[in-house]
């Protein structure tokens, strides 16, 4: 019997991880397996932030939300009466503009951009320090007063956390990307308790693209973060409102034209937001650390005339819907908003801009509502189920994202009886705002900075050619007792900086570097000692997603494993790619790529 030696056992935990670890990365069952993970932490990161948050508002004005508050003051600092307003966005921006600007300036701003560019242009690439510095700085500007929305910051914050995951696993970065979606899924679910919104707000928004893959992951994502998220959170629908019916057929051509108006309102809403961003820009000269306690007391200005711009406002929202301010007040509020909102953006705050756009849609819509029961009242007509659909149809002008917006307010209310009216105010909103710009509130950040994610792009064959078509034949696979001395001699050892390490029993061991031939004999002198398990590539991979892991092993290649193997069928390196792309025909448009031989 042969004794098992420590090399033994030490070749055998690296066999079990390496396998391991290409079943995570390139595996269908692995992907799932991320998914659930991304999912789990992007709900507990979801929970965490609505707690900080919470925890933060509490200590800025004493409340757990100041927006319905009623003008009192701060319990803490009761000698300030209401003028704590003035001074607590200052004091958030004192500790949350130093804090962004030293560690993660992409946190700054609404954060979906960002996460949009990721994946578009970066392989899903977002640094992990953001989901940390994403988080408490849009808590302390939110809980400061800043007047945004915490989609954006969560849906950052769940992305960071799925990309960081993928980036750490050395996952394909088609599968990157998978995982950034799966992460927005997961933050959108669990901090709205919306799982089905999650989902499509990662496909329309983040992926921009729907395949039966994506679908299937990030549901599963969503899910899970759901799960959690009521777990600590409850399951009650996130706007908790009165049933609204509809009582006319003739309120359908009501609902078009709100739908109309929202979509042009969200398209308004937008260029304000920028508007108000440049201005901010063209005016500051200072250090960008300081720029958002500056720019506080301009913010704490407003909120003294219009307290109920602080923070989020989903109470304002809801004594809105539920019939409680007359049309004019409705009206500041609307303005208010977009002005709060894209004050706190351009002074360098963090937050997101989703909940203002529901707040914008909310008070338009009631507006609207009101407006025409009293000039139809034998109608019979509910104020607030305007201001629901004018909720949904605001965000799809803003954002281009009908069946987002769509689910989004349905599962936010739970209220399906005015659905068909929904339906077609956000068919007609997203219509005529595309009209009249095909940009949206998130690609016109990424615009500003010389961005166009929409832009048609150079064809890419290496998009395009598959791992499959540039492989070259498994070198000869070495005995798992051959020395080190004996490597360099094989005929293998010449193309490849690695050689494949055949097991005792015949399976694949893993590689053996061709360099160790300059190693002394000795104890765990053989091959199968000195196995090392390389990251493998699927035949079906793109060249484009292979070179990213080739660049880091470049001196070795890579072998090329099948899904429902462990058995090597090719190897690849840099050489292979090169030859396979000059091969291969460069005219835009190309039926096919063709297939080089595999033997």
């Amino acid at each position: 019997m042969h004794a098992m030696t420590s090399g033994d056992v030490s070749a055998g935990w690296r066999v079990l991880a390496g396998r391991g670890h290409g079943w995570l990365r390139g595996s269908s069952p692995g992907l799932v397996g991320l998914a659930l993970i991304v999912g789990a932490g992007s709900g507990l990161g979801a929970v965490v932030f609505r707690y900080l948050i919470l925890g933060f508002t509490e200590f800025f004005t004493g409340t757990s939300d100041y927006s319905d508050a009623g003008r009192v003051a701060n319990p803490h600092l009761p000698g300030l009466g209401v003028w704590f307003l003035l001074l607590a966005p200052v004091l958030g921006g004192l500790l949350y503009g130093p804090l962004v600007n030293r560690f993660a300036p992409e946190a700054r701003g609404h954060g979906v951009p960002e996460v949009m560019f990721a994946v578009a242009r970066n392989g899903g690439r977002i640094p992990v320090r953001v989901a940390i510095v994403k988080s408490l700085a849009s808590a302390l500007c939110i809980g400061s007063g800043g007047s945004v929305g915490r989609e954006g910051p969560i849906v950052q914050i769940g992305s960071a956390l799925g990309s960081s995951i993928g980036q750490w696993l050395r996952v394909p970065p088609h599968r990157i990307r998978l995982l950034v979606a799966c992460g927005a899924a997961g933050g959108i679910s669990a901090t709205f308790n919306a799982p089905i919104a999650g989902v499509f707000f990662a496909l329309e928004l983040i992926l921009r693209t729907f395949t039966a893959e994506a679908f299937g992951v990030i549901v599963l994502s969503s899910v899970t973060a759901a799960v959690v998220g009521r777990a600590v959170l409850g399951s009650a629908p996130f706007l908790v409102l009165p049933p609204f019916t509809l009582h006319s057929p003739l309120e359908y051509l009501l609902y078009a034209a709100l739908g109309l108006g929202a979509g042009l309102l969200g398209w308004a809403f937008a260029r304000v937001l920028y508007l108000i961003e440049d201005a901010c820009d063209w005016v500051w000269r200072g250090p960008e650390w300081l720029r958002p306690a500056v720019g506080g007391l301009l913010l704490g200005g407003l909120l003294l005339l219009l307290p109920q711009m602080y923070g989020v406002g989903y109470p304002v929202l809801e004594n809105g819907i539920e019939g409680r301010y007359a049309v004019g007040f409705l009206l500041v509020l609307l303005m208010g908003k977009m002005i709060a909102t894209s004050l706190t953006i351009g002074i360098g705050g963090s937050g997101g801009v989703f909940a203002p756009s529901l707040f914008i849609g909310a008070m338009a819509g009631t507006a609207f509502g009101l407006a025409v029961q009293e000039a139809f009242p034998a109608l019979g007509i509910s104020p607030g189920a305007y201001g629901l659909v004018g909720m949904a149809a605001v965000f799809a002008g803003a954002s281009h994202a009908p069946i987002a917006a769509l689910v989004i307010v349905f599962e936010l209310t739970g209220q399906y009886s005015i659905i068909l009216p929904l339906m077609a105010a956000v068919a007609l909103a997203t219509g005529v705002s595309h009209l009249v710009s095909h940009k949206t509130i998130y690609t016109l950040k990424l615009l500003r900075r010389g961005v166009d994610i929409d832009a048609d792009q150079t064809p890419d064959l290496l998009r395009t050619m598959t791992v499959a078509q540039a492989m070259r034949p498994v070198p000869e696979p070495v005995g798992p007792q051959t020395r080190p001395a004996e490597i360099a001699r094989l005929p293998g050892a010449s193309r490849y900086g690695a050689l494949p390490v055949r097991g005792p029993g015949g399976g694949h061991l893993g590689a053996v570097l061709t360099s160790d031939g300059d190693a002394p004999d000795g104890a765990g002198g053989t091959a199968a000692g000195r196995a090392a398990h390389l990251p493998t590539l699927r035949p079906g991979d793109s060249l484009h997603d292979a070179v990213a892991l080739l660049h880091e092993y470049e001196a070795t290649g890579l072998p090329v494993v099948p899904a429902d193997s462990s058995e090597p069928v090719g190897w690849l390196d840099h050489r292979d790619v090169l030859a396979a792309y000059a091969a291969a025909p460069s005219t835009p448009g190309a039926s096919s790529v063709p297939r080089l031989p595999v033997t």
